[in-house]
Order: C-alpha cells, then structure tokens, then sequence
C-alpha cells in the first residue's frame, strides 16, 4: 500500500479521487440561563441543555459534581432545569452533557451562576481566523450566559468605536469585524442594566496576505526520496474550502491533487526525475480572489537513485553503547566534496531523516547531544548530488546505537497557584527530552491515565476538565512510544491537586 493509503487508513478516509472527509458531527451540547424577567435576571432562573442530536438523557453538574440526572420517556432535542431564585446553594459552575448511543457527549460550555449584579463575562472568539484579508468575512463571536440579551463590542484604544447587536432568541451575536485591534465584548439584559463584566480580549490582525499554510513530506521538513516511489506532499491550511498551489521556486507544480478533508490537500507526485529534487513550497488562495497566502515553510526532497558508492558511516567514540547523556558524533564520509548528506534513522522498517549537513569537505558530522534510550536504533547516511547528473548514493551499513536505562524522567508543573475553585479546568504540564510520544496524566499510585495527548514536541499541556471536589489528590505525568521501538517513562515527581472548599 502506498504512503498516502497508510495516511488514509489513519484518519478513516479511503483513496478514492476526490476524496473528501466526512463532515464531523457535533455532539456537545449547548447550556444556557433562561430568566423569567431580564429586568431581575437572578429573581427566578432556568438553565436550558439543548441537544445536538434526540436524546432521553440529560445530566446537570455544578463545581464538577452532578446534580440532576434525568431519563425521559422520549428523545427530546433539550431539557429545563428549574433553578429559582439563585442562593448561595445555586451559585456556582455548571455544565451539562446529553446522552449519545449508550454513553454520553462530552460537556457543554461551563456556565456561571453568580447571582450578583456583576454579571459573568461572555466569551468572545475569531472565525473562521483571526485575521483580516480581502475576500474573507471574519466575524467576532459573543457567546452569553443568558438568551435575549443585548452584545456590546469594544475595540482597545478607540473610545467611539462601539458594536450593538441584539439577540432576542440567542445566546451568542456575530460581529463582522473590518479593522485589526484588541476587541472585547460583554452584553446588558436590558437597556437600563449596567453591561456584564467584559470577556478576555481577542487581536485581530491584518497580516497583508492570508497567513501561510504547513507542508510536509513523510511527516517531516525532509526525506530522501528514490526514483521509483514517488512521494506525496500533505499541504494544511488554516482555512476550510481553499484552493491550494505545490511550487518548487516559483514554479506551479502540476501535480494530482487528492483532496481528504476541507483544510488540507494531498499532492501525490506520480513520477519524479532526479533533477526533481530540491525545496517546495505551498500556498493557498482564497475562491473568487486573486491574493495568494504567504509560503508556507520549505521542505526539502532529497533524491537518490542509488548508483553511487555507499558513502562510510562510523561513529566517535567507537563505541555505540554510550551512557544516558553523553554526545555521539555520527561521521559520514563520502567520495568528494560539493554533497548533500543526510543521516538516516530506520523507525517501524522504514527509513526517516533525521538531519542534512552540506560539509565544504567531504565528510558530514551529525551530533547527536543528551542522548537517552530513545535515540537507540539503526542509523545509517547516503548522499545525492545537487548538481547534473543528480545521482545518489546507496544507504550506507548501519550503525546500532543502544542506550541502556529507562527514558529520562519528566516534570510536571501546575500551572495555576493555590487551590484550584471547583468548576474550572486544572492544567498541568508536562516536559519531556523526547519528541514524538504521547503524555499521560494519573494519580498518584494508579496505572490508568485520566488524559493522554500525542505531540511531536517535547512537552503537552494535560487538562483535567471542570474539577470537582472528587479530583483532589496528588498526580504524576509519564510519556511513552508505541510499536517495535516502544518506550514508557518513568513517572515524574507528583503534584498536589487542591480544590477549594474541600
């Protein structure tokens, strides 16, 4: 099966041409207060969780715990939870969550009750981005506690610049916005109230042209390419519905294009040349327009027919067993000089480069620092010429490199102070020395992870959602790597979670 298929497989798509995703479906419900007059909007409250999809479950929570679970005798689309009048009882954090198949959605938004007439802030966010460009409509949007009310936007610095729009039956208003700036809103439940306390600020900016897509070869910024297995180019950009553009310099590539999802595009080059190698680039351009995106990042395609001598891989200290932290200087040493070196690492049987060196003389020296036993593999190098003929050279024999003892232990960090208020989300961050694993956040003495995340950065940010009296106690983080070369931290010192009022 070609790259491309083995990409298909893992995001659920199949390889048919023109290929598009599947819409996603939104699931997580909506919550929000319905109050029998907007003059006293505390006097007598009723919080609304309205489904995306029919439901006989709904369940209601506040500080993280739950409050009502209730199981209709029919789908129904939302569910009325009666409050009253808000107390010292009532107030709090709430969210809700609706029933899907045989589990259930994840949470709706949270949801304040203060009962006092500060009201809480709204939330305000950019779409489809947060920038400006001719041929784009970018708007703010105001998402509020209540349903009826009046927005207000606010620009940072400009004391007339004032945005109304009122929302008679929503929670949320739309601003076009035409100017960059640090915008805010906040709404009024009626003309005579004073607004609620502003949201946190948005920047909108006007970068010129659309901000730049991200390509990639193989998962990389490189690869050394053969002749005879063509490679394919994932272009993504921030925008949905785009038509997209594969250059080398400033030449349009003509390549068939294979659209998977509404953000992305896959160029699949059929057949390659050796002088084909080099430095590509994509953009994007909006439809209807003429303005082109800025370039994305470069990535290099090495190619290589594999006529040429291997070149002589060795490494210093001789020695491939060094211990956790020592430096390793991997040589390659080829025929002469004027080459394009690339150090290789051989991952699930098949090769990935790890680094490109373009020596004055004729050997490349790859450093590999702090290594640890995530680095331990087969490495091997080869070399193509950049100019005509454009051959390359064969792998050279490998090189086992072995480094003993557990991967280097992680920190974990809160980032937050004090105790943390019921209701609100723990962050917790982890930092790693090993690119490309998934972390894993636990309590303390269990095995079970709570939340994991895979990045191919050395650090995550674990998120212990809307946390409740039930969450406190102390935890640890870990990361691992899967497959042939799997590897699982040990876990890192622990952090004390504390949730006030516990």
């Amino acid at each position: 099966m070609s790259l491309l298929g083995v990409f298909l497989m893992l995001w659920g798509l199949s390889l048919a041409p023109e290929t598009k995703a599947s819409p996603v479906i939104e699931t997580r419900p909506n919550l929000w207060i319905e109050a029998t007059s907007l003059l006293e909007p505390w006097a007598n409250v009723t919080l609304t969780c309205q489904a995306r999809l029919g439901t006989t479950d709904f369940e209601l929570f506040k500080d993280g715990v739950t409050q009502e679970l209730v199981h209709l005798g029919f789908p129904a689309m939302e569910h009325r939870f009666p409050v009253g009048a808000v107390t010292n009882d009532t107030r709090g954090l709430y969210r809700c969550r609706s029933g899907l198949h045989s589990g259930w959605t994840e949470l709706s938004n949270l949801l304040e009750v203060t009962g006092t007439e500060s009201l809480p802030p709204p939330r305000l966010s950019a779409t489809p981005v947060s920038w400006i460009t001719p041929g784009l409509e970018t708007k703010l949007l105001c998402q509020g506690a209540f349903r009826g009310v009046t927005f207000l936007l606010r620009l940072e610095g400009d004391d007339e610049f004032l945005e109304v729009a009122e929302a008679p039956t929503h929670v949320e208003a739309a601003f076009p916005v035409h100017r960059p700036g640090s915008y805010s809103c906040s709404y009024r439940t009626h003309a005579a109230g004073a607004a609620s306390e502003p949201s946190a600020p948005v920047t909108v900016k006007e970068p010129g042209a659309p901000l730049p897509p991200r390509l990639s070869l193989r998962g990389g910024s490189v690869a050394m390419i053969h002749p005879d297995s063509p490679p394919t180019f994932i272009c993504m950009a921030p925008l949905r519905g785009v038509h997209y553009q594969l250059r080398r310099g400033e030449e349009v590539l003509e390549v068939p294009r294979i659209a998977v999802s509404s953000d992305s595009s896959f160029f699949e080059m059929k057949a390659v040349a050796l002088g084909d190698g080099g430095f590509y680039t994509c953009r994007y351009q909006l439809r209807g327009q003429q303005t082109w995106s800025a370039d994305s990042e470069p990535v290099e395609m090495l190619l290589s027919d594999e006529t040429l001598p291997a070149p002589e891989l060795s490494a210093e200290p001789e020695a491939l067993r060094p211990a956790p932290g020592a430096s390793v200087q991997l040589r390659c040493l080829g025929p002469r000089a004027g080459l394009r070196f690339a150090l290789m690492r051989e991952d699930h049987g098949q090769r990935y480069v790890r680094s490109v060196l373009s020596p004055a003389g004729t050997e490349a020296r790859f450093e590999l620092r702090d290594v640890s036993v995530a680095d331990s593999a087969n490495y091997s190098c080869a070399y193509a010429d950049t100019a005509p003929p454009f051959a390359g050279s064969a792998p050279s024999a490998p090189l086992e490199l072995r480094v003993d003892g557990p991967p280097p232990r992680p920190q974990l960090r809160p980032l937050w102070s004090g105790a943390v208020t019921p209701g609100r989300d723990a962050v917790l961050h982890c930092q790693g020395q090993v690119p490309d694993v998934t972390f894993e956040l636990l309590r303390a003495g269990e095995n079970e992870a709570l939340t994991k995340t895979f990045t191919t950065h050395r650090s995550a940010d674990l998120v212990l959602t809307y946390v409740g009296p039930q969450h406190a106690g102390n935890y640890t983080c870990r990361y691992r790597r899967w497959g042939p070369d799997a590897l699982v931290s040990e876990m890192s010192e622990p952090v004390e979670l504390q949730v006030a009022g516990g």
